[in-house]
């Protein structure tokens, strides 16, 4: 505590302009750590909050979709492996065409892709998905130099 008599007898030393002039930078410098420390970061959340708001909106309803989904797809009835197997067949001749062989081993199928489009193998994973109910395991795809896939897809098919 021998510092604060010190300063105490070097500000009374002071002139009362000096005195001014050293109290007015104390308040500008508390001013300015108050503004970095307190209000800065508050506006810039405040700025940024509408934003974030947008943005977490948008996954709320994305993730809502897919629940709805989910439901759909957990409120159909069971499908006979039978069926899953022309439904699968059905769906791979339509969507894939000439692109993709199919392989079926028990409740495991092998497709193999040779120059299949984006979409199409999109529209025919959805299809396979919610028609014939099959589930994909593995996949070992890669994309040709003219932005086609070719590789390995094994989908499980419902228990006989």
């Amino acid at each position: 505590m021998n510092g604060v008599p010190a300063l105490k007898a070097r500000w009374e030393g002071l002139r009362p302009r000096e005195q001014a002039l050293v109290a007015a930078a104390a308040v500008l410098v508390i001013a300015a750590l108050l503004w970095l420390v307190a209000l800065g970061p508050a506006l810039a959340t405040l700025r940024s909050a509408e934003t974030q708001r947008r943005a977490l909106d948008r996954q709320l309803q994305q993730m809502r979709g897919l629940q709805a989904q989910a439901q759909a797809l957990q409120s159909q009835p069971k499908q006979s492996y039978d069926e899953a197997v022309r439904l699968l067949e059905l769906s791979v001749r339509e969507r894939l065409g000439t692109t993709a062989r199919m392989v079926i081993g028990g409740e495991r199928v092998t497709i193999t892709l040779t120059g299949t489009a984006a979409d199409a193998l999109a529209q025919w994973l959805t299809q396979a998905r919610v028609n014939a109910r099959a589930l994909p395991s593995e996949a070992h795809l890669q994309r040709n130099s003219a932005g086609l896939w070719e590789g390995t897809l094994v989908l499980t098919l419902p228990p006989r």
